[in-house]
């Protein structure tokens, strides 16, 4: 009676232990709704079409050789399930407790600081919007060159005069632009 007892029980305790593992990520395939995984287990262990669950509202292409935490239902190999991806070659580092940041593998950083909220673009940083407002008490921009390519340009906001450029002509009797900026203003 007891070895059969023992003999259900060890079936029930390996599926038990096959519940959690962790794996080695060897393939993406990013084009399906749920991105999938070919991640290698164990040494002569690899799953093909392995699910990956993420965060709504996050997604990332993990690289080959991250690592992954997989979970089975029911502790059977044949439907597991990615819940987690790391990858310690590239991890952000040096944040201080409560810090959050969105980070990749060449330097790109979201961070949300204790002290400020930096953006660190490696090459370009690219803001599209139908509308973007900024209040602050300063702002400083420090820049090579600055472009504005813009129909109408209001300093001071809401309008005001016509701003005068190098170049254009202005009445020095009454002060005003004869032929200036008809885009430019100033309050």
């Amino acid at each position: 009676m007891i070895g059969q007892v023992r003999e259900m029980m060890g079936g029930i305790e390996g599926r038990v232990r096959g519940m959690v593992a962790r794996a080695i990520v060897r393939l993406v395939d990013d084009a399906r709704r749920a991105q999938e995984l070919q991640i290698e287990l164990l040494a002569d262990e690899s799953q093909d079409a392995v699910e990956r669950f993420q965060n709504y509202g996050l997604t990332s292409v993990p690289h080959a050789g991250a690592e992954a935490l997989v979970v089975f239902a029911g502790g059977l190999r044949s439907h597991g399930v990615v819940l987690a991806v790391e990858d310690r070659r590239y991890r952000l580092t040096g944040l201080e407790d409560g810090e959050v940041a969105l980070f990749d593998d060449i330097g790109n950083v979201i961070k949300l600081g204790r002290d400020a909220i930096s953006v660190t673009a490696v090459t370009r940083l690219t803001v599209e919007a139908p509308a973007i407002e900024v209040t602050c008490d300063t702002a400083d921009v420090t820049a090579d060159r600055v472009t504005i390519a813009s129909d109408v340009v209001e300093l001071g906001g809401g309008g005001g005069q016509a701003v005068a450029r190098v170049g254009d002509d202005v009445n020095l009797t009454t002060g005003k632009i004869i032929s200036g900026s008809s885009k430019v203003s100033a309050a």
